[in-house]
C-alpha cells in the first residue's frame, strides 16, 4: 500500500473514528473503481466505501482526494456522504456534487473535510450514484482557486452494498 493512501486512510480514521491503530482498519474488497474498508475498535466499527478521482482539474496538481460512504452503526449513522479534496476547504464557496442534472451540496465543513447535511438528500444522492456512471465535485481551496474531481461510479453499487451489509 503507497505511503499516500495510508496517510488518507489515518486522517479517515482520525476524523471519523478518533484514535484507531491502522492494524484495525482492513480492506474487505475492491469494487472496480471503489474500494470497502472496516474499522473496528472499541467504540464498535465503522466501513466505508471510498474512491479517487480518475480525472482532476487542474490537471498540474497532484492532490489526494476522495469522496466516501460511511456507515457508523454504534452512532446510528448510516450513508454518509463525505469527501476530502486534499486541502482545506475555503468556507467562502460552496462545494458541490454533480451527476447529470443532478446537483448536491455539502454545507458541513471542517478543514479539509465535508459532508452533507440530511440523510434524505444523502439517500437521494446515492440512488443517483448507483445508477450514473461519473459525479463530478467541485470545490476551491483557501486561495479561493477551484477544483474538480471526476470520480468514476464503476463498482460503486458493489462497494456500497458491502459496506453496508457489513455494518448492520
Amino acid at each position: 500500500m503507497s505511503i499516500i493512501k495510508n496517510f488518507i486512510i489515518l486522517l479517515f480514521i482520525t476524523t471519523f473514528a478518533g484514535q484507531v491503530n491502522a492494524e484495525e482498519v482492513k480492506k474487505m474488497g475492491k469494487h472496480k473503481d471503489w474500494e470497502t474498508y472496516i474499522i473496528k475498535n472499541d467504540g464498535g466499527k465503522v466501513c466505508f466505501a471510498q474512491s479517487k478521482p480518475i480525472l482532476q482539474s487542474p490537471k498540474n496538481s497532484s492532490r489526494e482526494a476522495r469522496l466516501f460512504i460511511t456507515f457508523r452503526p454504534n452512532e446510528k449513522i448510516s450513508n454518509e456522504i463525505s469527501t476530502t479534496a486534499g486541502y482545506d476547504f475555503n468556507t467562502k464557496n460552496s462545494i458541490t456534487a454533480k451527476s447529470g442534472k443532478h446537483k448536491y451540496k455539502f454545507n458541513m465543513i471542517k478543514a479539509d473535510f465535508a459532508w452533507i447535511d440530511g440523510n434524505k438528500t444523502e439517500k437521494k444522492m446515492i440512488k443517483i450514484m448507483q445508477t450514473g456512471s461519473r459525479i463530478m465535485v467541485t470545490s476551491h481551496n483557501q486561495k479561493g482557486s477551484q477544483t474538480i474531481d471526476h470520480y468514476s461510479l464503476l463498482g460503486f453499487t458493489k462497494a456500497y452494498k458491502a459496506a453496508k451489509a457489513n455494518c448492520s
